[in-house]
């Protein structure tokens, strides 16, 4: 099947509301990998952990960027993911839909989660993730109201 022919069935899918369709999809596809990002939990450890640890910061490190990768690592903490999804959400609609998307993480030990040190994520988040892309497209272009 051909790129072009692929872009024709999700316009049709997305009912004419593109822009709202990508929105949709780069918000899904980033709420998915920052849920999937375990959070540290001390009683899983083999050791204690520092004084004064929290967990949350490697969730909280996943950034929204419009046109160009987002760099830099941040000091807060998200356990829940709350926080950071909003942020992802603020960016994307602001963001000109055309543009390319980018949801990334620059902390150290990132690709060490993604490539299963956590027993809470030991398939990783981004694999995970891509794996269900089609059925986000999907599920986005179908959601979207005529």
């Amino acid at each position: 099947m051909s790129f072009s022919l692929d872009m024709s069935k999700f316009i049709a899918k997305a009912k004419g509301n593109a822009d709202k369709v990508v929105r949709k999809v780069v918000i899904d596809l980033a709420t998915s990998v920052i849920l999937k990002n375990p959070v540290g939990d001390p009683d899983l450890w083999k050791s204690s952990p520092s004084p004064g640890y929290a967990g949350g910061r490697s969730r909280a490190n996943w950034q929204y960027g419009s046109g160009a990768m987002p760099g830099g690592i941040t000091d807060g903490l998200d356990k829940e993911g709350s926080k950071t999804i909003a942020a992802v959400i603020a960016g994307v609609s602001s963001a000109p839909t055309s543009s390319i998307h980018w949801i990334s993480n620059s902390l150290d030990y990132i690709v060490q989660l993604e490539d299963g040190s956590s027993t809470q994520a030991p398939e990783g988040m981004v694999k995970l993730t891509v794996l269900e892309f089609n059925s986000i497209v999907n599920g986005a272009a179908q959601s979207v109201p005529k």
